[in-house]
Parts: structure tokens; sequence; C-alpha cells
């Protein structure tokens, strides 16, 4: 075997080098390094790691592979805090154990997949996972890694349903019904309250926390403009708040115009009469007004139409008719308002339709409103006369609807899930949050 001793190696022309013909096998003795300081290409990049980490946390280097022994604990990896195009790390569950301790990847301020949260956690035994780097945009990819119990999910879709709580019946004597609380929907071209239109839907986002707000409905009393309703919302880093207006209060017969909100209470029969409260636009309607009776008020403006006005003949305003949506599966509607209160019992008026509660009608007893019913954002009735005070309006709700396969699962305030179709519905009647 010959020995050629030189420091360099040049090509005799051009600038390619050939070392061997096709089918020659060119050995590299033990204890031999390569150092490269330009570009390599057509060989293997990763530099298989001798020990077994066993610890609960390691610091990883780019092109490296490790074997993670997770059989007394878990470990978080630490990937590359500066990483560049084409860098690769090999993780391999070296005693099957990331069933039960599990394998963490802390992307620090890296991204994975795209995003920066939540961290990925691998929980299947046996598992091999490859990464490699792309560039600042994405991040981290894994090209192979099995199952994952935790991995960053690209942006999806959230409908919603948004109503705020409803006004309260005015106290007193011939009062006008409570507004409906503010409605606002994104779901399937159904409209908002007000006549407005279907909203864009919202985008979610892994890892981030949405608040949910479920406004109360307003309280009722025996002696002045029922309480107007509490907002209610969806919030988020990430996403421009959707709030709605509580419903307006109902008027009495001492204070002639009802209260702006949502959707506006009903006037109260005084004379000489006033106006209903204006509603919200896009979120619900206005209250209906005085016309000529002094024995009775006008209708609380409902999410889906105004509150009727008092009549000419003694008789109270209905509630204006709520909206009803199909977000949750079936058709359901809500939003609507107060009926009035009224002397003469011959003359019931009713709430609208979506959880408006019925005016107090008759003498001389002169009932109380009824209440709104609860999520629904129906407004409170008014009531007859003294002693008995305006109906409560109902809570509000908030209902969001994402696609089930992005579901997360994590959420406060108790909310009723269900699933559509390929979708899952969660109904929120209290506050909580869901995290995306």
């Amino acid at each position: 075997m010959s020995k050629i001793e030189v420091d360099q190696v040049d090509p005799q022309s051009g600038t390619s080098l050939t070392l061997g013909t096709s089918g020659d096998t060119i050995n590299i003795p033990s204890g031999v390094t390569l150092a490269n300081a330009g570009t390599a290409t057509g060989f293997a990049s990763i530099a298989w790691q001798s020990s077994i980490v066993t610890a609960a946390t390691l610091t990883a280097e780019a092109n490296k592979g490790y074997w993670i022994d997770t059989s007394s604990n878990a470990c978080t990896v630490t990937l590359p805090t500066s990483s560049s195009v084409g860098d690769q790390l090999y993780f391999v569950d070296f005693a099957r154990n990331f069933g039960t301790n599990n394998l963490t990847l802390d992307q620090g301020s890296q991204k994975f997949q795209g995003n920066t949260t939540p961290n990925p956690v691998y929980n299947v035994d046996g598992q091999g996972i490859a990464i490699v780097y792309s560039g600042s945009t994405k991040g981290w990819i894994p090209t192979t890694d099995d199952d994952v119990a935790m991995k960053t999910q690209p942006p999806y879709t959230a409908h919603f349903v948004v109503i705020a709580g409803g006004g309260a019946g005015g106290g007193s004597y011939r009062a006008g019904g409570g507004g409906a609380g503010g409605y606002r929907s994104s779901f399937n071209s159904e409209t908002s309250g007000g006549g407005g239109s279907a909203e864009s839907a919202l985008t979610f986002n892994s890892g981030t926390v949405y608040t949910v707000t479920v406004g109360s409905g307003g309280a009722g009393n025996n002696s002045t403009v029922g309480g107007s309703g509490v907002a209610s919302s969806i919030s988020g880093s990430d996403i421009t708040d959707i709030t709605t207006v509580g419903g307006g209060g109902g008027a009495e017969y001492s204070v002639d115009n009802a209260a702006d909100g949502g959707s506006g209470g009903g006037a109260s029969g005084a004379t000489p009469g006033g106006t209903g409260g204006a509603g919200t636009t896009n979120q619900g309607y206005a209250g209906g007004n005085f016309v000529s009776s002094v024995d009775a008020g006008a209708g609380g403006g409902g999410a889906g139409a105004v509150g009727f006005n008092t009549g000419s003949t003694g008789t109270s305003g209905d509630g204006g008719t709520g909206v009803a949506s199909t977000i949750t599966g079936s058709s359901v509607t809500r939003g609507g308002g107060g009926g009035a209160g009224n002397y003469n019992a011959a003359n019931v008026t009713v709430g609208g339709a979506g959880g408006g509660g019925a005016g107090g009608s008759g003498a001389p007893s002169y009932p109380g409103g009824i209440a709104g019913t609860a999520n629904t954002g129906g407004g409170g009735g008014g009531t007859a006369g003294l002693p008995n005070p305006g109906g409560n309006g109902g809570s509000g709700v908030v209902i969001l609807r994402v696609p089930t396969a992005s579901y997360s699962g994590t959420t406060t305030g108790s909310p009723t899930v269900t699933t559509s179709g390929s979708d899952t519905i969660m109904q929120f009647n209290n506050s909580g949050s869901y995290t995306g």
C-alpha cells in the first residue's frame, strides 16, 4: 500500500477535485476529525451522543442525537436558543417510558410549527422524534414525531353568540317592560340584534386564554326605572373584544322615559308620556313609546324587534321578539323584551319570544312583573303597581363553537359542552374561560 504525505491537494485544473471512482471505499481511521469550514453535502449530519440522558433537564445542541431515559423522572429539553436553517435534533425514548414520564420540548423564544406555545409534550412509549429548523417563520418542524399529547396547532375559526343581561321592568305603576340584552352573532349568516348582519368569526390560537364574561340581569324595584343589565363579552390578547351592552330598564309612572341599552326599555303609561329607550346599533331595538293610555306601559325592545307602544284603549305593550340561532345545533330564540305593566286585568301583556318576562296586570293587587328567563338576556316585565316590583332581567349567555379537532378541552366556569356535526359547542351560563 502506497502512502502520500502532503499538506494540501488542489485540482490540476478548474475547481473540482475527485477522490476515487464509483464503487471505491475511502476509509477514515478511528480518531480522525474532519473539520468542515465550508459546505458539506451528502454527509450524515447527526452526532449521536454516547451517554444516556437521565436528568430532568437537558440543553440540546444542534445536529446531535440524544438517548432519553425517563425511567425515574420526566425530562424537559431546552432547544438551542440560536438556530440555523437545516439544524437537526433527534430524541429517542431509550427505556420506553415516555408514556409514564413525558418528554417536553421547551421552545424558549423560538417557534415550533409556527407558534411559540404550548411546548410539545411527547407521551407515547418508544417514540422517536426528529425535528429540523426551517427558519424564523415556522421555526422547528418535526419530520418524525409519532404521537404527541400537546403540540402547537394552527389558528382556527371560533363562532360566537354573545348576549348581555336583560334590563328589569319598571317599578311603581303602569311601568314599561325591560329591554333585552345586546345580541351579537357570527354563526351561519344569522342576524345579530337590531337587524345587524352576522359578524366575522373569531380566530383562536393555541395556548391563548380567552376570557368569557356573562352579564347579570338588571334588578327590579318598586319605585323607579328598572335596573339595566350588565355587559357580556369575549376577550383575549390576540382578538378584538366582543362586547354586548346590557338591556335598558323600563320606565315607571313618575319617570316617563325608559333607559337606553342593548335593547331599550319601554316607556311608562303616565301622562304626558315618554319615549322608549334606544337600542344599540346592531345589537337590539328600541323600547315602545307612550301613545295615549294612562293605564298601561310600553313593551321593552327585543333583539329582533321594537317593543310595542301603549294602546289607545288601555292596553299595554308586549315585549319585542328575540332572535333565533342554531349555533348549539337546534334553533333557540333569545333576547326577548319584557312586557309592560297594566292596571287592567283583562289586558295581560306578554314578554317577547326569547325569554322576555310578562308584565303584571290588574287592580287592586297590582301584580309585579315576571323576570326574564335566565341565560337568554330577556327583559323583565313591568309591574302593574305598588307595592310589587318590576321583574328582574334575565342573565346573559356566551356561546362558542369551534372545530372538534381543534378543541382543547381546557375551560373554567363549567360551560355546558356538546357537539354538533364536526364542531364542539361551549355554552357559558356563567363567567369563565377557554384556552385555545
